[in-house]
């Protein structure tokens, strides 16, 4: 019923809105659509960029069908993975693009759930480059009330009385990073302090503008559980046959990853969001996905391989540009795993 609604919505916005809005679906488009949709559920694996995108399209795990579809700036990839009916779509950089892509994604076609996957930066000293982390939840850590000169943490942030912004989450104090004092403890910032906040979310089964709040986003409890079945698997570690990393990459469940469209290379910052939060992958995506399908009620899981420790400061610093390559291929491997056990583990219900 809910795909017969969605189909004859998008019937009449392409017979009666013939105005050439910017939102108008093509007739050809709208078409093609309609026949994939036919042919679903499918499971949306949505990828980053185009580094993590190339080794699954090379993989002999996916099989790619005849028909691809080029909608607002996304082309949408139909086939299988390990004989899963998937659609493969590209985000681009950071949270905007994630949270768009997956929007598009799910209102356009018939998705049973979402599988997100590339490489990330490090905040985890308990892991190394090459391992694949998934986390259980995701927040995102961009979303910032920055507090006024002079206030502190006993002082009501601006329209914190009104359910707008909280101090549940914690804060960073800038003065606390100062150098060149001889007593940091003192040392004061006219950046002050910032606030992390929950997002707002409109869930679909809720009311419409009766927003809610959400900090740390759960992935699906059964994609998690089958998610623990990748621990042992066979991983790469070389670049190639001189380059390889020091120690044998692992797939591992972890607590927390967060987002956030900021590149993080601060060895500072990294130690103060694994303390606070204790977080593993650092990335920019991850979130405005787990944002969207929270609030569309899609189940979603990520998968990141570790490219480099956020920041540097160990034997594999400055290691991104170097081993890219290495984690690019181990969320892939991960990924076609995920799959290939989530297919039996439906087939068995």
């Amino acid at each position: 019923m809910k795909f017969l609604i969605k189909s004859i919505i998008f019937l009449l916005f392409v017979i009666f809105d013939q105005r050439g809005a910017n939102g108008e679906i093509p007739k050809k488009t709208m078409y093609l659509i309609n026949r994939a949709n036919i042919k679903g559920p499918y499971l949306g694996v949505i990828i980053p960029n185009t580094f993590e995108l190339n080794p699954l399209l090379q993989s002999p795990s996916f099989t790619p069908s005849k028909l691809t579809i080029d909608f607002a700036g996304k082309r949408f990839r139909f086939g299988t993975i390990e004989g899963k009916k998937v659609i493969l779509v590209m985000t681009g950089l950071a949270m905007v693009n994630a949270g768009i892509t997956t929007q598009l994604l799910l209102s356009l076609f018939r998705i049973e759930g979402v599988v997100h996957y590339g490489i990330a930066g490090n905040a985890d000293p308990s892991l190394h480059i090459g391992d694949v982390a998934i986390p259980k939840y995701w927040a995102h850590l961009g979303l910032w009330n920055w507090q006024r000169y002079g206030q502190g943490p006993e002082n009501e942030l601006p329209l914190e009385a009104a359910g707008d912004y909280s101090r549940d989450y914690g804060n960073l104090r800038f003065g606390d990073y100062t150098t060149n004092t001889s007593d940091n403890a003192n040392a004061d910032n006219l950046l002050n302090r910032i606030w992390f906040q929950a997002e707002e979310v409109f869930p679909v089964d809720g009311i419409p503008e009766e927003r809610q709040h959400i900090f740390w986003v759960p992935v699906h409890a059964r994609y998690f559980n089958i998610a623990k079945k990748l621990q042992g698997l066979n991983l790469e570690s070389c670049v190639n046959a001189t380059k390889c990393l020091p120690t044998t990459p692992k797939v591992t469940t972890v607590r927390r990853g967060v987002s956030a469209s900021i590149y993080v290379d601060n060895a500072a910052y990294r130690n103060f969001i694994f303390e606070k939060f204790k977080l593993s992958p650092i990335e920019m995506e991850s979130a405005g996905i787990a944002l969207i399908c929270y609030q569309q009620r899609v189940p979603f899981i990520t998968i990141r391989a570790l490219s480099d420790l956020a920041g540097g400061g160990s034997a594999e610093s400055n290691e991104a540009d170097i081993f890219i390559s290495v984690a690019s291929k181990n969320s892939v491997i991960a990924v076609v795993e995920f799959i290939k056990l989530l297919s039996s583990s439906k087939a068995s219900h």
